[in-house]
């Protein structure tokens, strides 16, 4: 088996019986998809499995010590930029900005290129997700989240992007450009 194999099976175990926020959907399906997009920017093994794990730790009972241990140190590191601290002592919507804070910043520091490959699926796999429901209910989607701010959401998916631009030459950092854009300055009924 390879590395990437065992991340995905390790990433069904962990997320079994979760399901996606807003979608009702197996939440597997989130990180299988950002291991696809990344698979369309560099085929580096460590890269993919490091997409599908990336939200095994904050998300489930997941260590980064049981990533390292289990995936390599690589695959740590990836997966730990996109961990956050949830603060578990502080309501999700009082620490929301303050964790956005400090993952852009990880992401502006970041000096592995496969950091910012894994960010870019996991914000262009949110972003879809986002898509589909606002076509549906418009800005109501916000209500869900613990930020219920669309400027704030805006603000965070917009400088994603920029620190992001690296990637400009992928079809992935374009569309995820573009769906920000139509979901923070246009209209759900176009």
């Amino acid at each position: 088996m390879t590395l990437f194999d065992k991340a995905i099976y390790f990433a069904v175990e962990k997320h079994s019986g979760m399901k996606r926020k807003n979608e009702n959907t197996p939440y597997i399906l989130h990180p299988l998809e950002v291991a696809a997009i990344a698979g369309t920017m560099n085929c580096d093994e460590e890269i993919l499995a490091a997409a599908v794990l990336h939200d095994t730790v904050e998300d489930t009972n997941a260590t980064i010590e049981e990533i390292k241990s289990l995936f390599g140190d690589r695959v740590a590191l990836l997966v730990a930029s996109e961990t956050e601290d949830k603060r578990p002592q502080i309501p999700p919507d009082e620490s929301w900005r303050i964790r956005k804070e400090e993952s852009l910043a990880e992401l502006k520091s970041a000096s592995d290129p496969g950091v910012k490959i894994v960010w870019l699926g996991d914000k262009l796999s949110n972003m879809r997700s986002f898509y589909r429901a606002w076509k549906i209910s418009g800005d109501a989607i916000w209500e869900d989240f613990n930020q219920k701010d669309k400027a704030e959401q805006a603000w965070y998916y917009r400088y994603a992007c920029e620190l992001l631009s690296e990637l400009k030459d992928h079809q992935a950092w374009k569309e995820l450009c573009l769906l920000v854009e139509t979901i923070f300055s246009g209209d759900s009924s176009t």
